[in-house]
């Protein structure tokens, strides 16, 4: 008789079958409902976060061309001051020449008193009297004295307010160049966009660096320099209006101590060219030892290639033996021995590393001296042909009265005045 075949296994009721899926009906439509809340939160948010990043940059990019604008503004006043500065230095220079060669010409005023005096000590007998002549004679020689006097010190004056304003102009300059290059990083950083092909994540970008400043200091720095400019051609201007009045008030020296200052000079010439033959001995033996030193770092690194090479088939013993099969993959004596090997090898390639580092250290040390030697060689050198150029020149002093000429002292910015007169004077 026939049998019905059951299938094995649970039987579910039909309430489960129903339940499972409700279950599963509504596990989508909440899903469905998550998914779409976070669509609609990822949306607001896209929307959110792309409007405040345009924002944010758009303010920037105010901020930056109102900073450009604001520099700009500043480097123009720093133009204009460095203009006007430029300007005064050039008057204040052309003041102070004038005033040298009003200081120049005195000379001749005073050698024409002297000379006058010297006729009139020829006078005999009676008429040999201080008469108001000889008075005024003896009151002109004191008045040009003094005028040389002032004009001396006019001269200093001009020389200090020069190296004022040269330094004014000078932190003026830099404080300019440094807004010209501010505008153009600004102006770069401006031109900056999404498409923009240098553009990369930087390390810690948001970082203080060292020596930022307060906007206040900043605008303080400028305002200052630009005062401090405007006071300096202030007070240049009121002294051209003083030398200008007193145009004729310096002091110079004179040649009365020609015989101390020649002697001066050639005991000076004398130390100058013990001095040239010790450092030419200097240079000579620094040579020589520069010589030993670069044979020395040559052996050493010859001795370094042959260790390297050493290392290097050390290495390969190792690693070949590294292929040995199964039990004769052991720690032999060999293996230690090569162990070892690489490991004096490796000390030893570190000590000749660092002996070659002590001694390329020490040649170029020997170098920087040797530069040092051989530029104050030259200095000397050239101080020792200056010297015998003011010997050629202080020859001038001896030649006699109908064969001088005068010329200006590149120095004193003064006559040359012949000698000969002052000697008999």
């Amino acid at each position: 008789m026939a049998s019905l075949s059951v299938k094995p296994g649970q039987r579910f009721t039909m309430p489960d079958w129903q339940n499972n899926s409700l279950l599963i009906s509504a596990d989508a439509e909440q899903q469905r409902y998550n998914s779409h809340h976070i669509r609609q939160e990822g949306r607001a948010l896209r929307n959110e976060t792309g409007n405040q990043a345009r924002w944010d940059e758009h303010n920037n990019r105010t901020r930056l061309n109102d900073r450009i604008t604001s520099v700009d503004r500043w480097r123009e006043v720093l133009a204009r001051c460095l203009t006007d500065l430029d300007l005064e230095i050039d008057a204040l220079t052309k003041v102070k020449e004038a005033a040298e060669n009003a200081l120049q010409a005195k000379n001749l005023c005073l050698d024409v008193a002297i000379e006058c005096l010297t006729f009139r000590e020829s006078r005999r007998d009676i008429d040999v009297v201080r008469d108001p002549v000889e008075e005024e004679l003896h009151r002109e020689v004191k008045v040009i004295e003094k005028t040389k006097k002032e004009l001396q010190q006019r001269v200093e004056e001009a020389f200090k307010q020069l190296c004022l304003l040269k330094e004014t102009r000078q932190q003026l300059s830099c404080d300019h160049r440094h807004k010209v290059e501010t505008l153009e990083l600004d102006r770069q950083c401006l031109s900056f966009n999404v498409t923009s092909g240098n553009i990369s994540f930087k390390v810690n970008p948001t970082r203080i660096p060292d020596g930022t400043t307060a906007l206040r200091e900043w605008e303080l720095n400028s305002q200052c320099n630009k005062e401090r400019a405007e006071t300096e051609m202030r007070a240049s201007v009121e002294l051209r209006g003083a030398i200008t009045l007193t145009i004729a008030q310096t002091n110079n020296e004179l040649d009365a101590q020609r015989i101390a200052t020649e002697f001066a000079l050639r005991k000076r010439m004398r130390d100058m060219e013990g001095a040239l033959s010790e450092l030419k001995w200097q240079e000579q033996n620094t040579l020589e030892e520069i010589a030993e030193m670069e044979e020395e770092i040559r052996q050493l690194e010859e001795h370094l290639r042959k260790r390297t090479l050493d290392l290097k088939v050390a290495h390969t013993r190792l690693e070949t033996r590294t292929y040995r099969p199964h039990k004769e993959l052991c720690r032999d004596q060999a293996q230690f021995g090569l162990t070892d090997e690489v490991q004096q090898l490796e000390e030893t390639i570190r000590a000749l590393q660092q002996k070659r580092t002590e001694s390329q250290d020490t040649l170029d040390a020997l170098y920087r001296q040797l530069h040092r030697i051989q530029t104050d060689i030259g200095y000397k050198t050239n101080s020792l042909q200056l010297d015998n150029k003011c010997m050629d020149t202080r020859r001038k002093l001896v030649v006699p009265v109908e064969k001088f000429d005068p010329e200006v002292d590149a120095v004193n910015r003064t006559r040359n005045l012949p000698r000969n007169s002052q000697l008999e004077l």
